[in-house]
């Protein structure tokens, strides 16, 4: 399937209405690899919960639901083992997070030693806090108080092609609820708004602690399609990702 093929597949009206495309596809060192098309046909490096839709996916073409099953997937950030459990929650490894700066990839100054942490950053004629996490793909994250009020459509592109991110960017707009409740709307790379984004809600999780908002490493995160858990381990600095992840439909669909 061609990137062009993909966008058609996603548009919600002439499609089937998607975020993105997923691909399981053979690998020689794990068990299954995995590349997706987002919904403008640019491919990310991964997608967290499409993983988990992956995992479930493969359990019901494998025949192995109701039992606790775990796959080694590799994508464009690493390899990534979801383990689907007994009640059908899907925990990801998500892997630790990149913090350098040049690494995320972001131009913007480090603030704490090679860290983007709350620097400033004007976007949409508004001053903003930023920072910076790649969970193997970019994210920028910004605190705010109050996420329904927050114009997504307007300040999202925005952000998503702000020179300072020379990869383009994801964006998390996040509302502390309390210290383990975390609440975010997501503007996607190349997907625009969605539901839900697991990649972001480890990268606010993680920004949440570097930034003082939060000491707990375990946080509810409220996204507009429904919570994840979201545990960043402090003795292995890995994030761990716990969600659903159900079956809609299946069909055929003519290219």
């Amino acid at each position: 399937m061609s990137p062009e093929q993909a966008a058609r597949m996603c548009d919600r009206n002439f499609g089937v209405g998607g975020d993105g495309v997923i691909f399981a596809l053979p690998s020689e060192s794990a068990d299954y690899a995995m590349r997706i098309y987002n919904s403008d046909g640019s491919e990310p490096e991964m997608c967290g919960n499409g993983i988990r839709c992956m995992a479930r996916f493969l359990q019901k073409l494998d025949g192995s639901e109701g039992t606790e099953t775990t796959y080694t997937i590799n994508t464009g950030a690493g390899p990534i083992i979801p383990v689907i459990r007994g009640d059908g929650l899907v925990t990801v490894d998500m892997g630790p997070p990149i913090l350098e700066g040049p690494k995320v990839p972001t131009t913007l100054a480090p603030t704490q030693g090679d860290v983007v942490i709350n620097a400033p950053l004007r976007v949409a004629d508004q001053d903003w806090e930023v920072t910076c996490v790649s969970m193997g793909n970019p994210h920028a994250v910004v605190f705010i108080d109050n996420v329904d009020s927050l114009d997504l459509h307007h300040v999202g592109p925005q952000f998503e092609s702000h020179p300072e991110f020379p990869a383009r960017i994801n964006t998390e707009f996040v509302e502390v609820k309390s210290p383990t409740h975390l609440k975010m709307k997501v503007w996607e790379r190349g997907a625009g708004p969605t539901l839900a984004c697991g990649t972001g809600a480890c990268a606010l999780t993680v920004a949440a602690i570097l930034a003082g908002k939060t000491s707990e490493r375990t946080c509810v995160v409220t996204l507009p399609g429904g919570d994840l858990e979201i545990e960043w381990r402090e003795e292995n600095n890995r994030c761990y990702m716990t969600g659903p992840a159900e079956l809609v439909f299946s069909g055929d669909y003519a290219l």
